[in-house]
């Protein structure tokens, strides 16, 4: 009997954490990889703390960051992690992948496409504002990532969560981890990244700009263009229909004013309920051996060099259309091309009234930033059919 306590006693104290958190030291690796080894564990659980914070205490994109550091932390726990699995395979494996798709769908069902139909020039800031994408994927092949990576990580520059999941997946599921907490991680820094660079490529001058009150757009064309955008995607780009289809199909819901529930529910109840799981979902793949990696820091870096550049090329192509145009457009607005709605068209007001209290170009902003949702889910349709 006291044999068998003794053992019973034994094996409870190996399944505690206590035992499991500091894995004991593997002689065929390094000095770096052996220090990650044993002491992967506590860093990462660390690191999700600290995600948790960022997330309740300065609020940066709390909605998910908050479920995927709290994912993260049951990951690096020594527990059963069959749920998360679970989760992870129904809402973001590339076999089914349905999470990022219907978050989409939610965006769509909450976004207005009035001021872009009111102002369709402003689609060319949004589609300038991709070539951060475009750019941080020709940085990560320099530093040697396959083109299936340097896609992943390029689109990051696109400022979109969902989009950046769903593309990442599919092309470099193990690179996962790193991405989505960059893309949410820099969406959430929008208001610290984006005004030193709208003000170093802008006069002040430029920034007083008054832009003229947008015109009324109709039912009719709001409930059209969301039809005609799939099926000019579905004619010229089939791999970017997934995304896109479920933005215009939750778009046209909200329009069309006939499925007030659906869209009620696409906007309200089931995107928070995928919130929380694809938060989740991704957390769980915050392990040490998939997150502590050297990968983890290019891609960290490349990630703030794609935003930089697509909030750069936004402002710049603003410049460019005033050399050609007799109605000026305040080149702030460019900034908001990227796919943040709607922080960035607030970030660009925001800057704009710092210039001219008079300045209000909220509305005039949300054309590129609503052009940025659209552009960068057909430049992950374009990644997906280059680097696939």
């Amino acid at each position: 009997m006291s044999i068998d306590i003794q053992s019973g006693l034994t094996s409870l104290w190996n399944s505690t954490g206590i035992m499991n958190f500091i894995q004991p030291s593997n002689p065929d690796l390094n000095c770096v990889e052996n220090f990650l080894h044993m002491y992967g564990m506590p860093i990462m659980i660390v690191i999700c703390l600290f995600l948790l914070w960022l997330g309740i205490k300065k609020q940066f994109e709390p909605l998910l960051l908050v479920p995927i550091a709290f994912g993260g932390l049951i990951a690096n726990f020594p527990c059963d992690h069959s749920f998360q699995a679970f989760v992870y395979k129904v809402g973001i494996d590339p076999a089914i992948g349905i999470f990022p798709l219907i978050i989409f769908m939610g965006v769509g069902a909450m976004t207005d496409f009035g001021p872009l139909i009111a102002n369709p020039k402003t689609a060319l800031l949004g589609g300038a504002a991709q070539f951060g994408i475009f750019g941080a994927l020709l940085l990560a092949l320099c530093l040697g990532f396959t083109p299936a990576e340097a896609g992943a990580i390029g689109i990051i520059g696109g400022a979109d969560g969902p989009t950046s999941i769903f593309v990442t997946s599919r092309l470099a599921e193990h690179l996962l981890p790193a991405i989505a907490v960059a893309a949410y991680s820099y969406m959430a820094l929008v208001p610290v990244i984006q005004p030193p660079i709208m003000k170093l490529l802008t006069t002040e001058e430029e920034r007083k700009i008054q832009m003229t009150q947008l015109r009324e757009v109709s039912k009719r064309e709001k409930i059209t263009f969301p039809l005609v955008v799939l099926i000019l995607c579905a004619i010229l780009l089939p791999d970017a229909c997934p995304l896109v289809g479920m933005l215009t199909f939750g778009n046209l819901c909200k329009e069309c004013g006939v499925v007030d529930r659906l869209s009620d529910t696409m906007q309200n109840a089931l995107i928070n309920i995928i919130t929380i799981f694809l938060g989740l979902a991704v957390g769980s793949k915050l392990s040490a051996e998939k997150f502590l990696t050297p990968e983890t820091l290019k891609i960290l870096l490349l990630g703030i060099i794609a935003f930089s550049l697509a909030t750069a090329a936004g402002v710049l192509m603003a410049k460019l259309m005033n050399c050609f145009s007799k109605t000026k457009v305040n080149p702030l607005i460019g900034s908001a091309g990227v796919s943040a709605v709607p922080m960035a068209a607030r970030v660009a007001n925001k800057v704009g009234l710092e210039a001219n209290p008079q300045n209000f170009l909220l509305m005039h902003a949300m054309g590129p930033n609503v052009a940025g949702v659209i552009g960068s889910a057909v430049a992950a349709g374009v990644l997906l059919s280059l680097c696939h």
